[in-house]
C-alpha cells in the first residue's frame, strides 16, 4: 500500500508539471499519467481466491475410496473440483444430486468434469445442468489423419455444445500436445478455435501440454481472448527437452512461470484454474495435491 501511495503521489506531481520545463507542461500530461497508472497497476498483485484440482491427479486414491479422497482434497484448501469418469461415471456411482450435496457440504464446487461427451450426451448434459455444473469437457480426441477429419471434429463439437447449452451447461475441449502439431500447413488447435462457435464451444488449455509442444500459452490467451475459460495448472521439470511427455512435477518446482502465465490468462478471460499432476517422484499423489494447493494459496499474479 505504501508503494501504491508513493506512485500516486508521484503521478500527481508529474501531472502538476513539477518536474517538467514550462514549455512541456501541456502535452505530456496524459502520457505521463498513463505511465504512472500503469506502474501502479503493475505493483498491485492479487492472489487466486478460487482454484480446483482435476481428480485424475489422485486417480488411484479415487478408485480405492472416492469419498475419503475427496474429503482429503477439501482439507488441503481447494474450493473447486474437476471430475473424470473412472469407470463409475462422473458421479462415482452416486446420483448427480447426491454427489453434488456431498461435495458441496465439504465446501467444494463441482465446476466441471472430463467425460465421454459423445456417449449419451443428452442424459449427461441434463444431469450436469440439473446440479449447476459449469462445464462438460472432452479430454481426448487423438491425432487426426487429415484436416478434413479435424473439420468433422469441429462440427461435432458445435453439435455437442448446442446440446450442452440447451441443458444449461457449457462444453469445452481440453488439449494435449497433438493439437499443436502442424498438419497440411495448419495448426489443428487454431483450426478448432476458428471453426467452432464461441457461443457453443470453449476451451481448457492444458498449459503443460502447450509448453511441452513448444507453444507459448500466453500468446494463445491473447490471440484467442475469452475462448480459454479453464486451464490446467501443471508444472514441467526444469531442463526437460521439448516434446518430452512424462515430465510433470509439483507446481513451483518446475520451469513454468505461473505468476506471469496466469496473470495473462486472467486478463484474457480465464475463469477456472485447475491443478493437475500426472508424474510423482518422492511424493504420493495426495501429498503432491496438498503441496500444489499450498503453492496456489501463496501465488500472486
Amino acid at each position: 500500500m505504501k508503494e501504491r501511495r508513493k506512485f500516486l503521489k508521484l503521478g500527481a506531481a508529474f501531472t502538476a508539471g513539477a518536474f517538467l520545463p514550462l514549455q512541456f507542461c501541456s502535452s505530456p500530461k496524459k502520457e505521463t499519467t498513463a505511465i504512472v497508472e500503469e506502474t501502479v497497476a503493475e505493483s498491485v498483485k492479487e492472489s487466486i481466491s478460487k482454484f480446483g484440482v482435476q481428480l485424475y491427479s489422485v486417480k488411484e486414491d479415487m478408485a480405492a475410496d472416492a469419498k475419503e479422497t475427496i474429503k482429503k482434497i477439501a482439507s488441503y484448501g481447494y474450493n473447486q473440483i474437476e471430475g473424470f469418469d473412472g469407470g463409475k461415471g462422473i458421479f462415482w456411482g452416486m446420483k448427480n444430486t447426491e454427489f453434488k450435496s456431498f461435495t458441496e457440504d465439504l465446501g467444494l464446487d463441482f465446476v466441471a468434469s472430463h467425460a465421454n461427451v459423445f456417449d449419451n450426451t443428452e442424459k449427461l448434459a441434463a444431469e450436469a445442468g440439473e446440479i449447476g455444473m459449469k462445464y462438460l469437457i472432452c479430454p481426448w480426441i487423438g491425432p487426426q489423419e487429415s484436416m478434413e477429419e479435424w473439420k468433422k471434429i469441429a462440427d461435432r463439437f458445435n453439435e455437442v455444445g448446442q446440446i450442452c447449452k440447451d441443458n444449461g451447461v457449457r462444453f469445452a475441449y481440453h488439449n494435449h500436445g497433438y493439437t499443436f502439431e502442424e498438419l497440411e500447413g495448419q495448426m489443428p488447435q487454431d483450426f478448432l478455435l476458428e471453426n467452432t462457435d464461441p457461443e457453443l464451444v470453449d476451451y481448457e488449455l492444458d498449459i503443460y501440454w502447450a509448453v511441452t509442444a513448444g507453444v507459448d500459452p500466453e500468446a494463445y490467451f491473447e490471440k484467442y481472448k475469452n475462448r480459454f475459460r479453464l486451464c490446467h495448472v501443471k508444472d514441467r521439470e526444469k531442463g526437460a527437452p521439448e516434446g518430452k511427455a512424462d515430465a510433470s512435477i509439483v507446481i513451483g518446482e518446475g520451469s513454468i512461470d505461473y505468476s506471469k502465465v496466469l496473470r495473462t490468462a486472467k486478463d484474457n478471460g480465464m475463469d477456472y484454474f485447475i491443478v493437475e499432476q500426472e508424474k510423482f517422484e518422492g511424493v504420493t499423489p495426495l501429498e503432491a495435491a496438498e503441496k500444489n494447493a499450498a503453492y496456489l494459496k501463496k501465488l500472486e499474479i
